[in-house]
């Protein structure tokens, strides 16, 4: 992922939702280019953060196995405009997960100065890459952990026991081959 269109999670509730958190600023470069009389966060990114949310929601249910992208936009409605100093909260709850895919509804709620509200909802459709791309990696795995972390996923995930999600092994085994990678000779500090 080049670009987040999320902040960090709130809430991660494995196979089932997640709540996360988009801060509009003014200093994203999309805001003011966007439409220069009127500052908004295109509708289109506010898409994107709830298709984030829940990809990886839907990635998590199988331990971030499956190579999990965005298939369709079943439905899509916008209630009202995101503004610099807004802050946007994400849900994805799961509708349904089956082996070629997910369904997964969401809703984007605006919080700015004294008031929440319903700003955007979506259904969205995720499918899981089968054999044919085998060999495709959609993104290095050690990376893709570094965002887990900072999106505080481990932190306030938790199974459907209640107890704590864990970091997949494969995950922390890529990170380990990266960090052992590394020349500590190389150190520019």
């Amino acid at each position: 992922m080049r670009w987040f269109w999320i902040d960090r999670f709130l809430e991660f509730e494995s196979g089932r939702r997640a709540v996360a958190v988009k801060n509009v600023s003014y200093a994203e470069e999309q805001i003011p280019d966007y439409a220069w009389s009127m500052p908004i966060m295109p509708g289109s990114l506010i898409v994107e953060g709830m298709a984030q949310t829940a990809g990886i929601l839907v990635g998590e249910y199988r331990g971030f196995r499956e190579r999990v992208i965005l298939a369709k936009l079943g439905k899509v409605v916008f209630h009202q405009y995101a503004t610099p100093g807004d802050r946007l909260i994400y849900t994805a709850d799961i509708q349904g997960v089956k082996p070629k895919g997910a369904i997964v509804h969401c809703t984007a709620h605006l919080e700015t100065v004294g008031e929440t509200g319903l700003m955007a909802e979506a259904e969205i459709v995720f499918a899981h890459l089968d054999e044919r791309f085998a060999g495709v990696q959609l993104f290095d795995p050690a990376s893709f952990l570094g965002i887990l972390r900072s999106y505080r996923l481990f932190e306030v995930g938790i199974r459907p026991d209640g107890k704590p999600i864990e970091v997949p092994a494969h995950l922390l085994e890529a990170e380990k081959r990266l960090f052992a990678s590394q020349d500590p000779q190389s150190d520019p500090l």
